[in-house]
């Protein structure tokens, strides 16, 4: 009789959590926040803030609270986005305070620390109540229909600072467009995921640009006309490039074909040249790109964009430290679209450095929970997610440097603004659920068929 040989078991795959290194980076990114607060505080008046303690506290229950939503209901989501998000929107409130000290009569960090506790809480309601991203591809129309609602009706409110993006009843302001943006990522991601074979593969060849049939172009005309619509009704540059340049990057991602790069930035550029050259405040905001020291020259003292300039010049390597800037000579956005001059003038050109390198360390992490998935709505959401942060750093960045002409826009997370902060703590709480997806484990092993067991490492 001969003995049989009775197969050893697949060995244990360990799958760790990671929400401990979360919670650990979420402390660093607190006590990073409150030192900076401390450290404006004794720079401007020789002490502690009073009521520093109550800062700290406040930022660490947030992103307690949205940490422990995460573990329960997101465990394997990525560990780096959270703490990041909390470090960006932490430092927000520094430099936001900071420039408080300089109007005592526009206190603008309480309103906006009170808009960053209704962002968080509506991560923790997008993590807990949405178990699985797929079910946003039902309503892709209706999303769509929400956000051409979103971007009409700013048009028949009264323009502020030269657009019409905002709504404003009473001393309440709201700009929908901020809104708008999710869900026009949610409707092409959807759009591109069902059409993606007819984009890449039927139609007409011209030259070497493969063009689709009618019934599939359609709608990328349409998105197109409806950018530049927005444009020019609304004088809203940094929405227009937005919106397209979100587009453009998910039919690339969703078809593979580089010509879909150069069409978006022709089309970009033709509609770019014809409304600036014809809408007036358009006009005037690339003639500030291009001539930024003109009012110098003509005896009428610095603009905004030359004050930014001399902001980033002064700050050198280092910074003059938190605190001791003079970015407030901007004016009156400085608080908002030129904060980043704030964070290049007194952190210097390493603390801007690291900021743009959060920035860019978020996007990578969208863009990698996205490429770990199967299903193409998944990928193509969370891709574009991620690329509408990137797109915004990319306008705000460049409009306050000088590289592009300004936009308007506000820096994700820094900068002063409601529904921006509001928006921003979506994006990241679907990205966190696209990634947590992404990272779960299947229990059936991917070779062999075999069910292995799955211990899960809490780490």
């Amino acid at each position: 009789m001969t003995a049989t040989t009775v197969d050893a078991p697949p060995p244990e795959v360990r799958l760790p959590k990671r929400r401990g290194v979360e919670f650990s980076l979420l402390v660093g990114a607190v006590l990073i926040a409150v030192f900076g607060y401390i450290d404006v505080g004794l720079t401007k008046n020789g002490a502690v803030p009073p009521d520093a303690a109550g800062y700290g506290a406040g930022l660490g229950v947030l992103a307690l609270l949205a940490h422990l939503a995460v573990r329960f209901r997101a465990p394997y989501a990525d560990p780096l986005l959270l703490p990041i998000a909390v470090l960006l929107n932490g430092l927000g409130l520094v430099l936001i305070y900071r420039l408080d000290l300089e109007t005592p009569k526009d206190q603008a960090a309480p309103t906006q620390l009170i808009w960053s506790t209704l962002g968080v809480a509506l991560f923790i309601g997008v993590v807990v109540l949405l178990r699985d991203h797929r079910v946003l591809q039902r309503y892709a129309y209706l999303s769509v229909a929400a956000a051409l609602v979103l971007m009409t009706v700013p048009i028949f409110f009264p323009a502020i600072n030269g657009a019409k993006i905002w709504i404003r009843v009473g001393g309440f302001s709201f700009q929908p467009g901020e809104f708008a943006k999710i869900l026009l990522a949610v409707f092409f991601a959807a759009y591109l995921a069902a059409n993606r074979n007819a984009l890449a593969y039927t139609g007409r060849k011209i030259w070497k640009l493969q063009l689709p049939t009618g019934r599939v172009l359609g709608p990328i005309v349409a998105i197109w006309l409806l950018s530049v619509g927005v444009l020019v009704l609304e004088r809203d540059l940094g929405t227009s490039l937005l919106f397209f340049g979100l587009f453009v990057i998910l039919l690339y991602v969703a078809t593979g074909r580089t010509g879909w790069i150069a069409v978006g930035l022709l089309l970009a550029a033709v509609g770019a040249f014809v409304v600036g050259s014809l809408e007036p405040h358009v006009h005037s905001r690339v003639q500030d790109w291009l001539h930024p020291f003109a009012s110098i020259d003509a005896g009428q003292g610095p603009g905004q964009l030359a004050q930014s300039l001399f902001a980033f010049a002064a700050g050198g390597m280092l910074g003059a430290g938190l605190g001791a800037g003079q970015s407030v000579l901007i004016g009156f956005a400085a608080k908002s679209d030129f904060i980043l001059a704030t964070a290049g003038e007194e952190l210097g050109l390493s603390g801007l450095t690291a900021i743009f390198l959060l920035y860019a360390l978020l996007v990578a992490r969208g863009y990698r929970a996205g490429l770990a998935l199967r299903d193409p709505f998944g990928r193509l959401l969370s891709i574009g997610l991620a690329s509408i942060l990137a797109l915004q750093v990319f306008v705000i960045a460049g409009g306050v440097m000088g590289l592009i002409p300004l936009t308007g826009m506000a820096m994700p997370f820094l900068a002063q603004g409601g529904s921006s902060v509001v928006t921003n703590w979506i994006i990241v709480a679907l990205l966190m659920r696209v990634s947590d997806s992404a990272r779960r484990p299947q229990p059936e092993h991917v070779e062999t068929g075999v069910i292995a067991p799955i211990v899960e490492v809490d780490q």
